[in-house]
Parts: C-alpha cells; structure tokens; sequence
C-alpha cells in the first residue's frame, strides 16, 4: 500500500532522483547537500551579498579620509622693478602655512564615519538574515518537489495496479473493454503529472542553485526531510525580547540614529570657522645711489600670519537644519521599524502555531480515513461491487489530501524559518 505521510525510506527515493538530475546537468551522480551547507554556500557565494560586502572598502576609506589633517600649504613669490624701471630692485617670499581645525572637528569626523561602519555592518548583517530565510525557504521547496514527484510515482503505481485488476476483470467477462481503456487512461494521466513534477523540481532546483551562486554547486542534491523540525519551546514575548534586541536592522536604525546626532555634532562643530596660520620668510633688495654709485641694500625679514573668516553670514545653518532633519527621521523610523517587528514575530508565531495544528489534523484525523477509504474502494471494485469511475474519485482525493499534507509539512518549515527570521535567533540555538 502506498503510504506518504509516513514514508520512512527516503534513501533510494534520493538516489533515483540524484541518478536522474545528475544525466541531466551531464553527470554520473549527483551529491547530496544538507540544508546547513545550502545557508553556508549561500552566504559564501551569493552575488548580490558578495557586492554588498565590497562596498565595505568605501566606508573604511572614508573613516581614514576623517581622521586626515589638512595638507600645508606652500607659497613662493617673486617681484621685480625691471618693468618699471627699477631693475635694481627686487623681493622674494617664500611661506608655509597650515589650517588647524577648531572645535573637535577631526575628532566628531572620525565618530561620525565610525558610525557610518557601524551602520553599515548591521545593514550587512541584516541582509545575510533574509539570505538565510530565503536559502532555507527554497531548500524546503526542493525537498517538498522531491516529495510531490514521489507521491506521482504512488500515484502511477496505484493505476497499474488497478490496470492489472481491469485487465483480469475484463479477462472473466465482468467488465466492458470500455472500462479497461478508461483505466489507461488514467494511467498516462498519472504518467504525464509525473513528467509536470519532474519539471517542477528541476525548476526548484535550478532557482536554489542561482542563490547559492551558480554554476560550481549544480550537481548538489537537497537532502533531508519536511517531517524535520522540533516544538518550539520560547514563548512568544521571549521571542519577542530576543528580537528587539538583537535584529540586525533595528540595530542598523539604533546606530543610524546615533549617527544623526554624530552629524549635528558635526554641523554645530563646523559653524565655528578654522584658524589658518603662516610663517613666511621675505628678502627685500633695494637699489640706492650715492654720488653718482648705484648700491644695493638687501634685508630680511620673518613674518606670522594668523587668519580667520569671520561667521557673519554663514554659520552652517543649512548643515545644522539637515543633520537635525535626518536626526529626527531616523529616530522615527526606528520607532516604526521597532512596531512592525512586533507585529513580524506576532504573525510568524500564530502563523507556526496554526501551521502545526493543521498538520496534527491531517496526521491524527485525515490521512488514516483516506487511506482506509481508498483501500476499501479498491478492495469493493475488485470485487465488482463499485464502478471504477468511484475508484478514479477516490483515489483523486487520496492524492488531493497527500498533496495537502506536503503543502502543510512544507507550511510548517516556512513559518519556522520565518520566525527565526524575525526573531533573529536560531531555534535550534544561536544568534544569526
């Protein structure tokens, strides 16, 4: 008899599978890949994450670019009376000057690109959250196209038996040949929803191959099983705590925050204008004429300037008006961002909760009377006590309830993963 909600024995299941995916990527065999590895490969070598990750060079040459000093300056001057007339006469200069930053500004520059990394990093760590959801959500899609693919082999299997039946039936005269051909019928049709799942898994399976990066992880199998997963033992408010302290993107919006004071900080700092001082050495020749002798009288002389612009019009009130604004705007969407992931982790958890209840129902309720429905139709029809269009039906629904059970097994994980995610913890232990 054909048992799906208590298959035990997934082994040849998923080397037959592994046999056939691997003569279509044009290999003997294929290996099999637990749902770890998928996260790890994942996180490894998707491209988008991996883009992301190389943006952390700008942030770190900003933080240096904070922390630099203005360059010196360096002026020479050269004057001459050869146009004027006055050859004899000429001046040189040659000074150095610097800019000296006033208030803290070097010191708020660097704080604010520090946080500018921090920001950065939790944005990073953020996004390798969602990868895990979405590695782990499309794992599960193989394994359940690997399931649904077995339950259409069920399926054939039900039908041939039920041709040999028809056949010998037939053979004793009980039956028209009409009814035989009927049954045929029905076999390639179960046949041709083999052929549909097949499709469905190799596109599942090419979908999780694009995330994981491409081409080098093709021959990898999913392995595993939708049964997988444990009760979950944190209470909702638990989980709740867990979440408001360690999301990545409330962490993200926390440092931002932080960052938007950094900048008014910053702005306060820069309405106070830099001091620019300079030492200059200057040589001064002049031509005198004494009784009828033209002479030359060189000196020199060593000069400090000090220089300010004076805040009259500009004291940074634009700047001042911006780093307030975007100070204000990340506050608020902390505020927001700290809500929605209440109402994230209140869904993920009644929607996990509800997700197992259904599957209890199917376990203890509907799956052991559909099961013993179709045994006893088949059992009726070989005796000639029900037409075969009752066996087709039966067996219609048989399949329908199976495929129901695979869609809440699958259901079931989804909402696990998605509760991790929003909890941002591993239920099985960790902290992602």
């Amino acid at each position: 008899m054909f048992d799906v909600p208590l298959m035990k024995k997934n082994g040849s299941l998923f080397a037959g599978i592994a046999l056939l995916l691997g003569a279509f990527a044009g290999n003997a065999r294929a290996e099999e890949m637990s749902l770890q590895q998928a996260v790890e490969i994942a996180l490894q070598n998707n491209a988008e994450l991996q883009a992301f990750r190389d943006e952390k060079g700008l942030r770190e040459a900003g933080r240096i670019r904070a922390g630099l000093l203005p360059n010196p300056s360096l002026e020479v001057s050269l004057e001459s009376g050869a146009l004027t007339g006055n050859s004899g006469e000429n001046a040189f200069s040659v000074g150095v000057s610097q800019e000296f930053l006033l208030a803290g500004k070097r010191e708020k520059r660097v704080a604010l690109a520090q946080k500018e990394l921090e920001v950065y990093r939790w944005q990073l760590t953020d996004r390798e959250r969602l990868l895990r959801l979405d590695a782990k959500s499309r794992f599960y899609q193989v394994l359940l196209a690997v399931r649904k693919l077995k339950l259409t082999e069920g399926a054939i299997e039900l039908n041939r038996h039920l041709y040999q039946v028809a056949k010998e039936r037939l053979a004793a005269g009980d039956i028209p040949e009409l009814e035989l051909n009927l049954v045929q019928v029905e076999l390639a049709r179960s046949e041709g929803a083999r052929s549909a799942a097949l499709e469905g898994l190799l596109a599942s399976r090419a979908e999780l191959s694009l995330l994981l990066g491409g081409k080098e992880v093709e021959p990898a199998l999913p392995t595993g099983s939708l049964e997988a997963g444990g009760a979950v033992k944190q209470a909702q408010a638990e989980l709740l705590r867990l979440a408001q302290e360690r999301r990545p993107d409330l962490m993200a919006l926390r440092a931002e925050a932080e960052k938007g004071s950094a900048e008014l900080s910053l702005a306060k700092a820069e309405g106070i204008p830099n001091l620019t001082a300079g030492l200059g050495l200057k040589r001064d020749t002049t031509a005198v004429e004494v009784a009828g002798l033209e002479g030359k009288d060189t000196s020199y002389t060593v000069g400090l300037t000090l220089s300010m612009p004076i805040p009259l019009f500009d004291k940074n009130q634009p700047g001042l008006r911006e780093s307030s604004a975007r100070r204000d705007s990340a506050g608020n969407r902390l505020a927001a961002a700290a809500s929605r992931v209440e109402r994230e982790v209140a869904a993920a958890y009644a929607s996990l909760s509800n997700a197992e209840q259904v599957l209890s129902l199917y376990f203890r309720n509907i799956m052991p009377q559909m099961e013993e429905n179709l045994k006893l139709t088949r059992e009726a029809y070989q005796l000639g006590e029900v037409p075969v269009l009752t066996v087709f039906e039966e067996q219609k629904k048989y399949l329908e309830v199976n495929q129901g059970y695979l869609d809440a097994l699958y259901q079931r994980q989804l909402a696990l993963f998605k509760l991790e995610a929003a909890a941002a913890v591993e239920l099985t232990g960790g902290v992602q």
